[in-house]
């Protein structure tokens, strides 16, 4: 009986330390940098993520190419400029990244499309998955259609 309590002790005092392991951390610094190269963009809504490709994954897996990058904002744009997208870091927890993705209009006029999107992952190697936040931020109000009829994992 002493064994198993024994047992029992050292497992529940060493499962803190296993799930602290586990914990995906997001940067403090370059986070606009930091989600252009570790977005799974076909986990984006389907008004941002381009046309599904087989072992494609990143940005860079579909040929985008970062055309601005600050602190906490981004601009990249596809091969051949067929498709642009401007991502600003809103808010940043241990729960994730707010992000507000936007579709620039044409000559930099107002956006086409923005929406505010919650980037996740669960392992420090995983990439980072986007869902719609219901979470508002003035600084990216909701333009353009929400796309209610599919899951932003492309279901």
């Amino acid at each position: 009986m002493k064994t198993k309590v024994l047992l029992a002790v050292v497992v529940l005092s060493c499962a803190p330390l296993g799930v602290a392991g586990n914990k995906a951390e997001y940067p403090n610094e370059k986070v606009a940098e930091f989600v252009i190269e570790k977005l799974d963009v076909t986990s984006l809504p389907s008004a941002f993520r381009p046309k599904k490709e087989k072992g494609k994954k990143t940005f860079a897996d579909y040929g985008f190419a970062a055309r601005r990058v600050d602190e906490n904002e981004a601009v990249i744009e596809a091969a051949g400029r067929v498709k642009r997208l401007a991502i600003k870091v809103l808010d940043q927890k241990s729960s994730g990244i707010y992000v507000c993705v936007a579709e620039p209009g044409e000559n930099g006029g107002q956006a086409k499309t923005q929406s505010v999107l919650l980037l996740k992952r669960n392992d420090p190697r995983a990439l980072l998955k986007g869902r719609e936040s219901f979470r508002e931020f003035a600084a990216c109000p909701v333009i353009g259609e929400s796309d209610s009829t599919a899951s932003s994992y492309g279901d």
